[in-house]
């Protein structure tokens, strides 16, 4: 073979894969909303711990089974399913994650991120890159988390997606940080108590304070019975942009900055400064972004970046902006610390300037 030969082999190979990549990439919402479909029709529910046909769960579905048998199909060539038999088929592992009655279902974040609220300002990615603005508050007419508040059925949903989306934070946070040296750590913005409970629950001694909106802290109560912390941890309904409660000395914060502009982010840990004690400190649970794009650990952070852009205007961070809003507020960043059981998270600490 010449050289010529060898060096047009390389520029197919490369062509091909580089074509395969871009397909792969232009189909991505086609396979979300198969996946959202999958939830909808409760696929994983009908098939369970069995090997079902396509006939059997269109049945059980109310659906077509000739349709039923495509998107099955489709869900085994996604790797959520597995087709024995020809129309016969079985849950894989990563399927089984789309069963709402088990502990780590991830099903209310595939209905969150597949809802069409979530998704119309995407259409305007363009429009946010060109101008800046936020294309959620052009499409709707008000923001995203003022949208929310009207509609309570999916703020309900976003507050179960987050507390998926937050379950491996959750469970490496309490052994990567040196909760011990607290009495009392308040939760801004925490939701339904996920993230706080397992700390609580890693550290007998310490105290918790939940701090949300109303909205945000609607499913608090039933979280914390349920975990056992309803003594432990009180509720304060409260807005993060005019107060943060006193009498903690740890306030922690996870995904919350990242939802906001660097003004914004400002006035968060400035409220956070004004009632640290003096040996106190804020904990930032956020992905921190390298200085230039590394391919093996982006994952899906910068789509996360892009989604703070169209939908709620804020921002994922390098260090050096998360060094210039703690001193914007009058803290001090002490350091940066990988989260590796929960990658890409990294804990942020800071403390009084």
């Amino acid at each position: 073979m010449t050289n010529d030969a060898v060096t047009n082999d390389a520029v197919t190979n490369d062509t091909r894969g580089g074509r395969e990549l871009v397909e792969q990439l232009v189909f991505g919402s086609m396979a979300a909303q198969t996946v959202r479909a999958a939830v909808r029709l409760r696929v994983v529910e009908l098939i369970g711990d069995k090997e079902r046909t396509a006939a059997e769960v269109a049945a059980d579905a109310g659906a077509e089974p000739r349709p039923m048998a495509r998107l099955l199909r489709a869900l085994a060539s996604l790797g959520l399913l597995r087709e024995h038999t020809a129309g016969s088929f079985s849950v894989t592992p990563a399927g089984a994650l789309l069963d709402p009655g088990r502990p780590d279902s991830l099903t209310s974040l595939v209905r969150m991120f597949t809802e069409p609220v979530m998704l119309r300002a995407w259409e305007h990615l363009d429009d946010s890159v060109r101008t800046g603005d936020v294309a959620f508050d052009t499409v709707f007419g008000k923001d995203f988390f003022s949208h929310l508040k009207e509609l309570p059925d999916l703020s309900a949903e976003f507050n179960a997606a987050m507390s998926q989306a937050v379950r491996e934070t959750a469970a490496a946070l309490p052994h990567a940080f040196d909760f011990g040296r607290f009495s009392t750590v308040t939760d801004v913005g925490g939701g339904d108590g996920t993230l706080l409970s397992g700390v609580l629950r890693a550290h007998p001694a310490l105290k918790g304070v939940l701090y949300d909106t109303e909205e945000g802290l609607r499913q608090a109560p039933a979280t914390l019975e349920r975990q056992g912390f309803s003594a432990r941890c009180s509720l304060v309904a409260g807005d993060f942009f005019r107060r943060v409660p006193e009498g903690a000395d740890l306030y922690l914060m996870k995904s919350i900055l990242h939802d906001w502009t660097d003004e914004q982010a400002v006035t968060i840990l400035t409220h956070c400064r004004e009632v640290l004690p003096s040996a106190g400190r804020v904990l930032i649970v956020e992905p921190v972004l390298p200085e230039v794009v590394d391919t093996k650990t982006a994952g899906l952070t910068y789509l996360t970046d892009l989604n703070m852009l169209v939908n709620v205007g804020g921002r994922e961070r390098t260090r050096a902006d998360f060094e210039d809003v703690c001193r914007r507020a009058g803290l001090s960043l002490t350091s940066v610390t990988p989260l590796t059981r929960a990658a890409p998270y990294c804990l942020i600490e800071a403390a009084a300037a």
